[in-house]
């Protein structure tokens, strides 16, 4: 192996493919980066632990400032740190890099130059990139605003690892992508044109990595590709497979109530910055309270350990439809719901002090916020 190319870009290209590296792999070969360059023009990077795999594809004919030049093909594997360390440090605006001996490597630039110990690329595990048969096109800017408004409420314990993911559910023509970590929902419902029928679950963790590496340009087209047991994202330069969730996801569509007797109506600032103001903890939580009437919007949080905050909400904008309620939640859950609603007002729609409320924005109605409440002693 030996090429010379442009150092930032491949700078770029590892820092994409080594989100995919896990440090404490029990496999020494998975915490490198396989690189393979083919003649006469064709460079690809590999990354992977196991459930996650992202390979990229440098070539002139994609990017005519990557000054990629192969004089002899080959592979290696190098451990990502010190790799990402290498060639983020060498000088110059260009890279040579050659195997020397074996899997010894040198990595030169201007006129630094560093020898690392590679791992023979035989040695790394096989890894099936095949297309799946089953496969939907999107804009990079509707798959990130999906991301965006859903992921978050997904489950970060592994106690029950299938709401750790987002489902997506494609059917008659409607794309639903649900999460949920039992405490709070997030549903995103969008028209799809497309014939196909799936339902599968994909870790909240691999949609964040889509959209860091991959959603940059909102125009551009994603493809997905899925099956029973991976999903695969492409933009034609970068790939990432990630493995689905197995065990079946939970009917929420029963979660969500279908009246309500209470409706509040507030603007979106107003409502972040009441929440923003609340710093008071219990139990390591922050419960609010909302006592709504006709008259008055009060807004409160507190501690008997250390003290309490209050603010009436009552302004323009604010209106308060239904009897008086009194309701008590997690602040964190509200808050990020109310920034994944990106209007500039929101509806808080409530059917009672112990039933789950939801919180949408009257302008887009794809997009649902769901969030249960908490049982206090006031």
């Amino acid at each position: 192996m030996n090429f010379t190319v442009s150092k930032n870009k491949f700078y770029a290209a590892l820092q994409n493919v080594a989100h995919a590296i896990s440090p404490n792999s029990p496999l020494p070969v998975l915490k490198g980066i396989k690189i393979n360059a083919n003649e006469p023009d064709n460079l690809i990077l590999t990354a992977s632990n196991n459930d996650l795999a992202i390979q990229t594809s440098l070539s002139n004919e994609q990017d005519k400032d990557l000054n990629l030049t192969i004089e002899e093909g080959g592979a290696v594997v190098i451990d990502a740190k010190y790799l990402l360390d290498i060639v983020h440090k060498i000088d110059g605006d260009t890279l040579h890099m050659e195997i020397i001996d074996g899997a010894l490597t040198m990595v030169k630039g201007q006129n630094a130059q560093y020898r690392i110990n590679g791992m023979k690329a035989d040695t790394y595990p096989t890894i099936d990139l095949s297309k799946p048969a089953d496969a939907i096109t999107t804009k990079a800017d509707q798959l990130a605003e999906i991301i965006d408004e859903t992921a978050f409420a997904a489950s970060d314990q592994e106690t029950r690892p299938v709401l750790t993911g987002v489902n997506f559910t494609l059917h008659d023509g409607v794309l639903e992508c649900t999460a949920t970590d039992s405490y709070r929902l997030a549903k995103k419902t969008i028209p799809f044109a497309s014939d196909l029928t799936f339902r599968v679950t994909i870790p909240a963790k691999s949609l964040n990595e889509v959209k860091a590496i991959m959603l940059q340009e909102a125009d551009k087209d994603i493809e997905i590709a899925q099956n029973t047991k991976k999903a695969q994202f492409s933009n034609g330069t970068v790939l990432l497979q990630t493995r689905l969730l197995d065990g079946g996801y939970p009917d929420t569509d029963r979660l969500i109530p279908r009246e309500f007797h209470h409706t509040l109506t507030i603007r979106r600032s107003t409502l972040l910055s009441a929440l923003d103001r609340c710093i008071f903890k219990s139990d390591n939580m922050t419960v609010n309270r909302l006592q709504c009437s006709q008259d008055d919007v009060i807004f409160s949080n507190g501690s008997q350990e250390i003290g309490d905050f209050q603010q009436s909400l009552m302004e323009e904008g604010t209106k308060f439809e239904g009897d008086p309620i009194d309701i008590s939640f997690s602040g964190a859950y509200v808050q990020q719901a109310a920034r994944a609603l990106k209007g500039d007002t929101i509806e808080i729609c409530f059917s009672g002090p112990m039933k789950p409320f939801i919180l949408k924005d009257p302008a887009n109605d794809t997009i649902l916020q769901l969030a249960l409440p908490v049982r206090t002693y006031n």
